[in-house]
């Protein structure tokens, strides 16, 4: 299958190294993978802080990119909610009728990277190894917007060598939430600080999500709380080999 990547502009611009793990993990399963370069952001931040006409010119320019293609993959899970979930609403709010139709055509061909592999490309083991133990964190957008459920757990499962440990009160929010994180400080701290001591309870080495502004947050503070895991996307772990004969390390 012949598969467009959508970066997201924070992957891009800060965490490279998340889009080449999805590069990696699809091309080793035998996909192409193809990178539209003038691509831009999707308009989130834009449309979550009420401007909504900059994020609606956002949204063209991101269906110009990628209606060409029959799938569409972002390890993003905002990213890709606000696509499929906001894109016609937001049209329809600017008065764009070609837009809506746009982003009723698109929106089922853009996949977070769990719904890609496991709904799409029907697959739960992608041949990676991370010996280590991981805790997963269902970012609030993974898990009320687009409801991956367990379809990362599922991959998680499936990587030869880690020790997958539950994490308590797994669905609270980590207190990103965006721009909620500067206009609401004290509460974010307070939120992330309970998050931290729940990943520093289950005794994983690694926390991971399909959100690396989440993680961003979680690492940011763990780090300054000398919490002694680390933070690590998705596509990262089911990228890995390490540990297995040959494998990078």
């Amino acid at each position: 299958m012949r598969i467009a990547l959508f970066v997201t502009c924070v992957n891009d611009a800060v965490f490279p190294e998340t889009g080449r793990a999805v590069v990696t993990i699809l091309e080793r399963l035998g996909h192409e993978v193809v990178f539209p370069p003038e691509q831009t952001c999707c308009g989130q931040m834009h449309l979550n802080s009420g401007y909504r006409r900059e994020a609606a010119a956002l949204a063209r320019r991101f269906v110009g990119q990628f209606d060409r293609y029959d799938a569409v993959v972002a390890p993003s899970a905002s990213c890709v909610a606000t696509i499929v979930d906001s894109y016609e609403h937001l049209a329809l709010d600017v008065g764009d009728t070609a837009l809506a139709e746009a982003a009723r055509s698109v929106a089922p061909r853009v996949h977070e990277l769990s719904q890609l592999l496991v709904d799409v490309l029907g697959v739960t083991d992608v041949g990676a190894s991370f010996p280590h133990r991981v805790t997963y964190h269902p970012t609030c957008h993974s898990l009320r917007a687009l409801r991956v459920g367990d379809r990362p757990l599922e991959l998680l499962r499936h990587v030869r060598g880690l020790t997958l440990v539950p994490l308590a009160d797994s669905t609270s929010c980590c207190g990103f939430g965006g721009t909620f994180a500067v206009k609401n400080a004290d509460t974010s701290v307070a939120m992330v600080a309970d998050k931290i001591a729940r990943i520093s309870e289950s005794g994983a080495e690694v926390c991971c999500a399909a959100d690396n502004s989440c993680l961003a947050h979680i690492g940011g503070a763990g780090a300054r709380l000398r919490s002694g895991f680390r933070v690590m996307h998705l596509a990262e772990i089911l990228a890995s080999t390490a540990g297995a004969p040959g494998g990078a390390r």
